[in-house]
């Protein structure tokens, strides 16, 4: 997982090494489950959506987004909210990763 910012120098660095790796690791669409609410997300736990792709580079640069279909429409949530219900292996360890590296107290921007 620390491999994602070995050679970051700063924040703007490490939330790209993110943004990429989690671009390639994730396969899209995948349903998920919200497992804690956020003051900025109208999620509560044990809601679904699928999640149909990151958010463009530039609303990741201080946490990962993605774009859901949440009740009828496209809505931005934290990826860090959110675990895999319907994915792929290696879509569970990418979250898995970046839900370590936000519980450690890691971060950027």
């Amino acid at each position: 997982m620390m491999e994602v910012v070995v050679d970051a120098y700063d924040d703007e660095e490490q939330a790209m090494g993110w943004y990429y790796y989690l671009d390639d690791k994730l396969t899209f669409p995948f349903r998920a489950r919200c497992t804690r609410e956020r003051a900025a997300s109208p999620l509560r736990i044990g809601e679904e959506v699928s999640v149909d792709r990151l958010a463009e580079e530039g609303d990741c640069r201080c946490e990962m987004v993605v774009l859901t279909t949440w009740q009828g429409r496209s809505l931005g949530l934290p990826l860090a909210q959110l675990d895999a219900v319907d994915a792929d292996e290696g879509t569970r360890e990418a979250i898995g990763d970046w839900h370590y590296w936000v519980e450690r107290g890691y971060g950027f921007g």
